[in-house]
């Protein structure tokens, strides 16, 4: 291996500088072709759901848009440029390498199975032309096998995954090469905007208010969060009336900040062993890790339940139920306000996923895998693991799930978690008027007392579309069913 070599470094879900292994062996090799491939084979382009391809969903494409042209600007920081070009992976890359002369395609191994198995192909493909596909390990903290029981099966229950896991070493990250060897001029490529990224979101006003992808700004994000938020961790993270979260999901989903970074950040704070709240977030990107591991381990949860029991499971589809979930119109007010948080920002707080997932699944009896692809359509940081698995450990049906009796109460949940109603008053802004007191049960104050703050039921705002003892009983019944 000489220092003229030509590496192309195939860009993923890693969306930095910092931190990229492939970056960096490609640059002590010579010259650096970086690409970037909009599959347009896998349905990239159509917006299918997860159970039906890899493709990724509007918001998500959104998020990619702006963070490709993050990157882009990084890489010209170092004196580089990267490629875009469209079509299938495993052509492009084959012809990117005749182009411009390249013995090695070096990646981030995949996260999941499904893209494992394009790397498979990939490196058949390349072989026949004798360019090497040169892979590191994926974007976690403990590579996929190497956290196991005693018995060396995968564990199946967080806890003892998470005891045995954060026992081990997380690698050391390392930096970002200081210059690289440009590609050559005039490589064919296509431009960002003809990708047709945020061509198909019309919602996207509210995306670009609130974030603003890229390396930079989730390094930057990271750091405020670790000076000002880390040490209430613990005791706020599941408040939604005050932000409590990082809100580093999506970076983390694109790669554009490493996990190892995070953590080697968090446990180098002074005092890190004793303060609660950065333990309470580490043990989060063990969650993090543990998801990914699961899919691996058990790659039906991709499109079917962990515990087979519950493909046997009743579930309806009411079409008005569904439509005034996704609308955030149900009638109850944590609930609504979360679903058009989701529809403003592409995002909402881990507290709300579950609450507006507990509801779907248990008060509606609406299957979670719909509630999953409506998730993955609308989350800027839809990722597959930790979209299936939130979607299975709520409905009762995956791996360390919830048990299904384990029902939310929207009402206690919402008092509970929004005590003051400013969650609600924020994206319910028609029960603004209503004290705290009031705002998570408006059907249970005096009409006249109600129409004094502007509010008149089934007008200005719905009364609940089911109640909420009876949809228990219900769901509990087709439980009992089920087993």
């Amino acid at each position: 291996m000489g220092h003229n070599s030509t590496t192309v470094v195939w860009y993923r879900l890693d969306l930095r500088i910092d931190d990229h292994r492939p970056l960096v062996y490609a640059a002590k090799r010579g010259r650096v072709v970086p690409v970037y491939v909009w599959d347009t084979c896998s349905g990239s382009e159509s917006g299918g759901a997860p159970s039906e391809s890899l493709a990724i969903g509007g918001a998500s494409r959104w998020w990619l848009h702006q963070s490709l042209q993050a990157l882009s600007e990084s890489l010209e920081g170092l004196g580089s440029a990267l490629i875009l070009r469209a079509g299938d992976p495993l052509e492009v890359l084959r012809e990117l390498c005749e182009e411009v002369g390249a013995d090695q395609v070096v990646i981030h191994e995949s996260t999941d199975p499904i893209s494992q198995a394009l790397e498979d192909s990939l490196d058949d493909q390349l072989d026949k032309s004798n360019i090497e596909l040169v892979r590191f390990p994926a974007d976690l903290l403990w590579s996929v096998g190497s956290v196991m029981s005693g018995s060396a099966k995968p564990y199946q229950v967080f806890t003892p995954f998470w005891n045995r896991a954060s026992s081990l070493d997380v690698d050391e990250p390392v930096d970002s090469p200081s210059m690289l060897s440009p590609p050559a001029c005039g490589l064919g490529e296509v431009s960002l905007n003809s990708l047709g990224l945020i061509d198909t979101v019309d919602w996207a006003s509210g995306f670009r208010s609130r974030w603003t992808p890229g390396e930079a700004n989730a390094a930057e994000i990271f750091r405020q969060f670790l000076t000002e938020g880390i040490d209430e961790y613990h005791l706020t993270r599941n408040q939604l009336n005050e932000p409590g979260w990082s809100a580093m999901s999506a970076p983390i989903h694109f790669g554009e900040i490493s996990v190892r970074r995070m953590w080697h950040a968090i446990k180098n704070m002074p005092g890190s062993d004793q303060n609660e709240g950065a333990a309470g977030y580490l043990r989060q990107l063990g969650w993090h890790d543990f998801a990914i591991h699961i899919m691996n381990h058990f790659p039906h949860t991709i499109h079917e339940p962990f515990r087979d029991q519950f493909n046997r499971f009743p579930w309806v589809m009411n079409e008005e139920h569904w439509s005034r979930w996704k609308s955030g119109l149900t009638g109850y007010p944590v609930v609504d306000a979360a679903m058009r948080n989701l529809w403003t920002e592409g995002w909402m707080p881990n507290r709300a996923r579950m609450i507006v997932a507990s509801f779907l699944c248990k008060h509606l009896l609406i299957s979670w895998k719909d509630g999953a692809d409506w998730f993955w359509d609308t989350l800027v940081d839809a990722d597959l693991a930790k979209n299936m698995f939130g979607w299975q450990w709520t409905a009762g049906c995956g791996a360390d799930a919830a048990p299904y009796f384990r029902i939310f109460n929207p009402i206690t949940q919402g008092k509970k978690f929004d005590p003051d109603g400013a969650y609600v008053r924020r994206w319910v802004p028609e029960l603004a008027l209503l004290p705290g007191s009031m705002i998570h049960t408006p059907w249970e104050v005096d009409e006249e007392e109600l129409r004094g703050l502007g509010v008149t039921l089934g007008v200005h705002y719905p009364r609940p579309i089911v109640d909420h003892a009876h949809a228990r009983a219900t769901a509990l019944e087709a439980f009992a069913k089920m087993k």
